[in-house]
């Protein structure tokens, strides 16, 4: 029968399986994602439509991103109570259901309650916390880079699709977006089921780079309360709290910002919306060189001085970007670059994780950490729609993230100074 375990004979001696997962993982992860960032190419489509303001509209995008955030740690959670492969398909199910009721909306509160709702909770299972489980679960050797390819599938699924999604809602309207979505994410399911194996040990293997595969931290707990023990040893760590800060400033300057109001921003200087959204898909195909170069500059430097870096130059181009003459040519600039270090945050950010708590607990505090990215994005989502209707333009939440940024950028050299919880591997 046709499963994980044939596959993993079929490709033994050849390639190791780990790396069959992870292209698993990086499909399920781009698609499911880019789901989730769909609405940044319907905000005036949908003004259009039914007379919504920017602000309802961004509000219900940014629960999506909250609720993306707060659903992480215990999707961690439930990945040590059920398995990998049955959360990421409770995860599929939920996004199918969301998808395609979104198509029906003619009132806001059934904006929030299938992308807003549904999505927010179906995406958490794609966030970070489930790439270090990954990671942590199948490799021993090539950590980092794993961790950045599919943190930038994470990042580029929430760009590159959407000239796709723009061409659709400009030729065929605002519904065509949700259905053809939905029929993306139902694809998904029979390559989970075929192709995603729970463990090394289940197709007979060890994890790249050892010989045994170590024992997996299963559990019986209740998934909530193994989530909230991860959060209650967190917060007792002051590094907990720079990562949880320093990451929130990620979130608003990425997914928040960049990704929800790039389109609009742009519309509102005379660039088409198809044309800024390929601008979108510009930042996803580099990010997807940038976080993965990220990953294997983890391995092999100081992560606190990759962050350092990061975060600087992020907040620079976005207080430079306003002042330009936003015509294609500085957009495009501006898309390479910021592309580069979309999320290359993300591997440096999970190793110090690592560092401080130790690799089993990773995955869990990682996840709340990853809370902060949504939090921050959330608040620029809402708050960059806000500023919009406030001010007609997008020049103070543009500056307002860049000086963030700064900021971030000094942060991060104090973390993991000391490290007080880290176990043994």
């Amino acid at each position: 029968m046709v499963g994980p375990h044939s596959l993993a004979r079929l490709v033994a001696g050849r390639v190791h399986y780990g790396w069959v997962v992870v292209a698993v993982m990086f499909t399920v992860i781009l698609a499911t994602v880019g789901v989730r960032a769909a609405p940044g190419v319907l905000i005036v489509p949908l003004e259009n439509a039914f007379g919504w303001s920017a602000t309802t509209i961004s509000g219900a995008i940014s629960l999506n991103i909250l609720l993306g955030g707060l659903v992480g740690p215990f999707g961690a959670a439930f990945i040590q109570r059920i398995g990998l492969r049955r959360t990421v398909l409770a995860s599929l199910l939920l996004l199918l259901l969301g998808t395609g009721g979104a198509a029906y909306a003619r009132a806001p509160w059934e904006l929030y309650a299938t992308w807003g709702v549904l999505v927010g909770i179906g995406s958490g299972a794609g966030m970070i916390g489930l790439a270090t489980a990954v990671a942590n679960r199948w490799f021993v050797a090539r950590r980092g880079l794993v961790v950045g390819l599919l943190t930038a599938s994470n990042a580029s699924g929430q760009l590159i699709f959407l000239p796709l999604l723009a061409t659709l809602a400009e030729r065929l309207g605002w519904q065509s977006v949700p259905w053809a979505v939905a029929l993306v994410i139902l694809a998904l399911v029979p390559l989970v089921v075929l192709m995603l194996a729970e463990s090394p040990g289940s197709v007979g293997l060890g994890p790249y780079g050892a010989a045994v595969e170590p024992p997996i931290a299963t559990t019986t707990a209740n998934p909530f309360v193994t989530a909230a023990a991860g959060l209650a040893k967190g917060v007792r760590s002051p590094d907990f709290w720079l990562l949880f800060l320093t990451f929130a400033v990620c979130g608003f300057s990425t997914n928040g910002l960049v990704a929800t109001h790039l389109i609009p921003y742009c519309m509102d200087h005379g660039i088409p919306e198809v044309s800024a959204a390929g601008l979108l898909a510009t930042m996803g195909v580099f990010d997807l060189f940038g976080t993965t170069l990220s990953g294997w500059l983890t391995d092999r430097y100081n992560a606190r001085i990759l962050l350092f870096w990061y975060y600087g130059l992020r907040g620079l181009s976005l207080v430079v970007l306003p002042f330009t003459n936003f015509d294609l040519l500085s957009l495009s600039i501006f898309a390479v670059f910021y592309g580069l270090d979309w999320v290359a945050t993300v591997p440096p950010t999970v190793a110090l994780t690592n560092e401080v708590f130790g690799k089993k607990d990773a995955p869990v505090i990682v996840s709340w950490i990853v809370c902060g990215h949504q939090i921050g994005g959330a608040v620029a989502a809402l708050g960059g729609g806000f500023m919009r209707n406030a001010t007609g333009s997008y020049l103070a939440a543009f500056m307002a993230s860049g000086a963030a940024c700064l900021i971030a950028s000094l942060l991060v050299l104090r973390i993991a100074r000391r490290p007080a919880f880290a176990v043994a591997e």
